[in-house]
């Protein structure tokens, strides 16, 4: 997944420093060398470990994402649709574990700070699985301006590496949001009435959220 480095459009420079130094500390977990991503079409930044592949990780469990922001439904929402997106895409086998799953509440552990490699051996074994996607939606807003932000990281629970890791925004306002709203619905709809339920993603709180895991799921 290798791409050229590219000058981000509609980015200004201190936001594009701030991404970086988002997701670099948030990668900062043993073994891990950061490598940023850039296309015009997929969220800005993102690290897929060059040393592993995903498909060979085996069983993972996407655990129920923190909310910081004011709306207590949208963190649920988007666990289910990035699951859902998740699924199609087939990299691997894939778990949704709730923060009221009795096998997460049983470890006591925060879902957003790094963990010892006793707490990992811990994870794997109460979640049985290899690897755990954790983090948070940052902020919400519904319509008329839509925005969400994720922050998110997939972690190998053998070793402790990082395998993936996204920090990102997505604002309805965004110029280069209509392209890419396209191209989801000639790339994954393949319905009539195109112009209209593009503009369902713009309008629509669900379908933004379909798009953004969508997005999500397409840089792994």
């Amino acid at each position: 997944m290798d791409s050229p480095r590219t000058i981000l459009p509609s980015e200004t420079a201190k936001r594009a420093v701030l991404r970086a130094a988002m997701l670099l500390a948030l990668a900062c977990l043993p073994g891990c060398n950061v490598i940023y991503k850039t296309s015009l079409h997929q969220p800005d930044y993102y690290y897929l470990n060059p040393h592993k592949n995903l498909p060979a990780v085996g069983k993972v469990v996407l655990l129920d994402m923190h909310n910081d922001s004011s709306y207590p439904q949208i963190s649920a929402d988007m666990t289910e649709a990035l699951f859902q997106a998740l699924q199609k895409e087939q990299l691997f086998s894939i778990t949704v574990v709730r923060r009221t799953d009795p096998s997460w509440k049983s470890l006591q552990l925060d879902a957003d700070a790094p963990y010892t490699l006793q707490q990992l051996a811990a994870m794997r074994k109460a979640l049985n699985c290899n690897a755990v996607i954790v983090g948070s939606v940052t902020t919400y807003q519904p319509y008329p301006q839509m925005i969400i932000g994720l922050r998110l990281k997939l972690v190998d629970l053998t070793d402790g590496q990082l395998l993936w890791a996204l920090e990102q925004i997505w604002d309805t306002t965004d110029k280069t949001m209509e392209k890419r709203v396209k191209d989801y619905y000639r790339d994954q709809i393949h319905s009539g009435f195109g112009p209209l339920r593009e503009q369902l993603v713009l309008v629509s709180s669900l379908n933004f959220i379909k798009f953004v895991a969508y997005e999500v799921a397409q840089t792994m």
